[in-house]
């Protein structure tokens, strides 16, 4: 199998992190989270890991770096571990993200956009243990990521997608399909 690194993409509730963490067990692939850029700094500046503290690393990195800042700050972990395997990014959101590994990495960058429509995904999110959300919440949480973030030019342009509104076999089916597609 050709090595290759796999973004997962979708909004808020669609199933990214079963997904990545399926593919994690199934493929023996790395992950690589954009969102550690952030912890990294937070812990270099010695400031304690809280949402505001969070946001405003966030909007420090793409001040510095641009729209792109997470794929900046994350890229040598990316091509340390790309020397060895593909790799699973979790959490590119952005455009310019997008833009960034498709330049340094071509063809061996791929998306899997992972949909689930805004109905099913406000009943995921309302009822997730953890932080649940409102309905209202969803919806701007939808529109925030999707004009601020410009995260839905990587989810138009994946390389493939899995409509996730049925069962987690289901999706896993679709995943394990998916891996052999990727082995060819």
């Amino acid at each position: 199998m050709k090595k290759i690194i796999l973004a997962v993409v979708g909004l808020p509730g669609a199933g990214k992190t079963e997904v990545v963490e399926y593919l994690m067990k199934k493929t023996s692939w790395p992950k690589v989270y954009f969102g550690q850029g952030t912890f990294d700094e937070l812990k270099r500046q010695g400031l304690p890991i809280n949402e505001g503290n969070e946001k405003k690393i966030r909007e420090e990195l793409r001040e510095k770096y641009g729209m792109a800042a997470m794929a900046v700050v994350n890229m040598s972990k990316v091509k340390e571990l790309f020397r060895q395997s593909s790799v699973i990014v979790e959490s590119l959101y952005s455009w310019e993200e997008y833009l960034e590994m498709k330049k340094e990495f071509g063809d061996a960058f791929k998306t899997l956009a992972i949909y689930s429509s805004p109905e099913i995904r406000i009943e995921r999110l309302s009822t997730r243990l953890h932080r649940p959300l409102k309905m209202e919440e969803v919806i701007s949480r939808d529109y925030s990521q999707i004009e601020k973030l410009h995260q839905a030019g990587p989810i138009s342009r994946a390389d493939f997608t899995i409509i996730n509104e049925g069962s987690i076999d289901d999706l896993f089916k679709n995943l394990d399909d998916l891996i052999i597609k990727l082995s060819k």
